[in-house]
């Protein structure tokens, strides 16, 4: 029987075999074109001299990799082709922006072993046309304040002819740079104080811990000429202050982490409060109750109004979890005047300065939304142009 079951499947197959159809015959090769030409490598585009106002720089920290941070230039217009550059900026970095340069720095740090060895703090000078670095100015002494990206540790004075570089060691100082003559022209003890918020022609002012504000004004030489502090100007123990502002010209708009807003004028050479603080107010819908929340929480449109990023879920140490809503405020109505509802859980928000400003929203999750300012509408989604971690927008 078994002998005949072999034989069967021998027959079953054969015939198969033979009453196949013919395989057809195979095509002819395609005619391909040309091959194309080799690819020069690198290539450098260069960018517009002058920058549309849809494009904002958006800081990426990248927590997974802090040496290897960057700074995203995004074109909030085009879902297309969000990303137009990227600037590095390794090491706990700050970067400025200075279109009368024609310049983006950044503050950072290097070692020479990648995360050990000698150590290197530089202001490196990007050009904003090719975003190539275009030179650099070395800091002795390893002093510069390293910490998660805060704008006032980093900021122009003198026209923008020179930057001032907080220090932290923990002995805090700063750092007078001439931008023009690369170099380092003197650096100033600022015991007890922190963050620098430019003033006057050429100075800074800073907040101390003791709630006074100092302010610093500076030589032809960057030496300290003239200091004076204002005694009880903020009041760090039931108000404490975002140290991140909304800056209009040398006015300053800061919040405070139960949302009252103060303004300061930083025109003269000593800053001062503006009177005539005033709270955003609460709403519905919180649990406990609707506070600042994010690490740039506060911004600015070209015609004054202030916006806040707001969390339902305020309480004691909320101040950087993030937010799910932007509230609009008037100064000069002292009132909030509308509230825009987010796609999720925020952690900066920044505008641009279009003539119909666009409200530039950096999600925890790392997407980047669009919403029209004027009505809060949403308008589009970036995806993640703002790369792993955006945590801080400036428009140039």
């Amino acid at each position: 029987m078994r002998s005949f079951a072999l034989a069967l499947a021998a027959s079953v197959s054969i015939t198969a075999i033979v009453e196949a159809p013919a395989l057809a015959a195979p095509a002819a090769p395609a005619a391909y074109p040309n091959a194309l030409p080799e690819e020069q490598i690198p290539v450098v585009n260069t960018l517009p001299a002058q920058w549309p106002s849809s494009w904002v720089l958006v800081h990426d920290f990248h927590f997974s990799s802090i040496v290897d941070g960057r700074v995203m230039l995004v074109d909030t217009a085009s879902p297309e082709r969000p990303v137009r550059g990227i600037v590095r900026a390794a090491q706990f970095a700050n970067m400025l922006v200075s279109p009368r340069r024609g310049e983006v720095l950044t503050s950072e740090t290097f070692y020479s072993r990648l995360t050990r060895g000698e150590r290197t703090d530089v202001v490196t000078l990007w050009d904003m046309a090719t975003l190539q670095p275009k030179g650099e100015i070395v800091m002795p002494g390893g002093k510069r304040q390293q910490s998660v990206t805060y704008p006032q540790v980093f900021q122009f004075t003198n026209a923008e002819k020179w930057a001032l570089v907080a220090n932290f060691t923990p002995a805090q100082s700063v750092s007078v740079l001439d931008l023009d003559a690369r170099k380092v022209i003197a650096e100033i003890d600022l015991p007890g104080c922190a963050q620098l918020y430019p003033t006057g022609a050429r100075g800074f002012s800073s907040f101390c811990a003791d709630g006074s504000l100092i302010s610093v004004k500076l030589g032809p030489d960057g030496q300290a000429f003239s200091s004076k502090v204002v005694e009880n100007i903020h009041d760090i123990d039931n108000q404490p202050l975002f140290g991140t502002p909304a800056w209009q010209g040398q006015t300053a708009w800061f919040v405070s982490y139960h949302g009252r807003i103060q303004g300061f004028d930083f025109s003269g050479d000593v800053g001062k409060a503006i009177p005539g603080a005033f709270d955003l107010g609460t709403a519905e819908g919180a649990a406990p109750e609707w506070r600042p929340g994010g690490w740039q929480v506060i911004a600015t449109d070209s015609a004054g109004k202030l916006y806040v990023l707001m969390s339902p879920n305020g309480r004691e140490g909320s101040h950087k979890d993030g937010g799910t809503e932007v509230w609009v405020a008037d100064p000069a109505k002292k009132a909030r005047v509308a509230r825009i509802a987010l796609r999720g859980i925020a952690s900066a928000i920044g505008l641009t300065k279009e003539a119909k400003p666009q409200l530039i929203v950096a999600r925890a999750d790392g997407v980047i939304d669009v919403h029209d300012a004027a009505t809060g509408a949403f308008v589009r989604s970036l995806g993640t142009a703002g790369g792993a971690n955006p945590i801080l927008i400036t428009a140039p």
